[in-house]
């Protein structure tokens, strides 16, 4: 692969379709970007690591939903790791990119470092979040965190809540490639299967994983079940430098994986990092709050602070801006001044 189409396939999502198999899915890569998640903050590497996942699904995820606005992947547990949370923003026009961001909270005192990071979130669950804007009703599923990782979570979230087997396999760590300094890298091919044509066969006692979540196996039979097996067989197949590494493009990997099961690829889409944060959100944020309240979040200083869990950005208000009680506007002038 040259440089130039090595850079065309960095942080991309790549949409395409099994014709043969009624399945569609997305091949996902995450360099800068992933990068750029990771760097606003000192986390452990295996807490890096399960943002990294994290990020890889919600890239894949978001592309797949005729998304308006905003598509969030929540973690909850009562472990050392306590929450992982991401944000995918659609494109605001045709042909901008997306945009995501991530962050962890952890109780370092607790952490393994160098134990496995799924265990250490505990019990919990895993959420998804679909915010379609003004006007709307944001949409929320919940599964149980269970199967062994949070990619197993995400596939029981698709099959409960959406009745759509769905399979992912990631790849993600740390890499070098020549002449340049280690980075993070993320990989990962989603398939889904199409909505059945068949009702949904409802098992009599819980699904047929062994934690009573439903499977593929619940949701397809004949012909669409043996589609989907196939292609999975198929997707088994790949090894994580060809998801990760620098040398094989995205269509060569889909034909190499799936030429049988006639794959049409669509136009990719590029994601960016990107935050929303800004002094005018804190402030309607803290807008609901009375004077009292204010009081006492300010320093000793005489200020107000906050820092975005995202990006890190750090704000900085006069108490006296503040809350449905301020007595000044932002810009410093009395509040009546502007109100007459």
């Amino acid at each position: 692969m040259s440089t130039l189409s090595q850079i065309a396939w960095d942080d991309t999502v790549l949409p395409f379709q099994l014709d043969r198999s009624d399945i569609r899915g997305r091949v996902a890569r995450l360099d800068g970007v992933l990068e750029e998640v990771l760097k606003q903050h000192d986390y452990p590497t295996v807490v890096e690591a399960l943002v990294a996942e994290v990020a890889l699904l919600t890239a894949m995820i978001g592309q797949t939903i005729k998304l308006r606005w905003k598509l969030s992947l929540q973690v909850r547990g009562d472990g050392p790791i306590r929450i992982i949370a991401t944000d995918y923003y659609a494109p605001a026009a045709e042909g901008e990119p997306a945009r995501i961001r991530a962050w962890a909270s952890f109780d370092r005192d607790r952490l393994d470092e160098a134990g496995d990071g799924f265990p250490q979130i505990g019990k919990g669950y895993f959420a998804v979040l679909m915010d379609q804007g003004e006007g709307t009703t944001p949409y929320q599923g919940i599964t149980p965190l269970a199967g062994g990782s949070l990619t197993a979570c995400a596939q029981a979230y698709f099959a409960q809540s959406e009745q759509l087997p769905t399979r992912f396999q990631l790849a993600y760590g740390r890499a070098t490639l020549p002449g340049q300094s280690e980075a993070w890298r993320a990989g990962g091919v989603m398939l889904q299967h199409m909505p059945p044509a068949s009702p949904l066969r409802a098992p009599e006692e819980g699904g047929a994983d062994s934690e009573g979540l439903l499977t593929a196996e619940d949701i397809l039979d004949g012909e669409e079940g043996e589609n989907w097996n196939r292609a999975n067989i198929l997707l088994d197949t790949v090894e994580e430098i060809e998801l990760i590494g620098p040398r094989i493009h995205a269509t060569d990997l889909l034909v190499r994986l799936f030429h049988e099961e006639q794959p049409r690829v669509f136009d990719p889409q590029r994601v960016e990092f990107g935050c929303t944060c800004s002094a005018d959100k804190v402030r309607n944020s803290l807008s609901i709050y009375s004077a009292k309240d204010i009081t006492h979040m300010t320093t000793e200083d005489g200020i107000v602070t906050a820092d975005c869990q995202f990006c890190g950005a750090h704000y900085e208000f006069d108490p006296q801006t503040l809350g449905f009680e301020a007595t000044k506007n932002p810009d410093g002038t009395p509040v009546e001044a502007k109100d007459e």
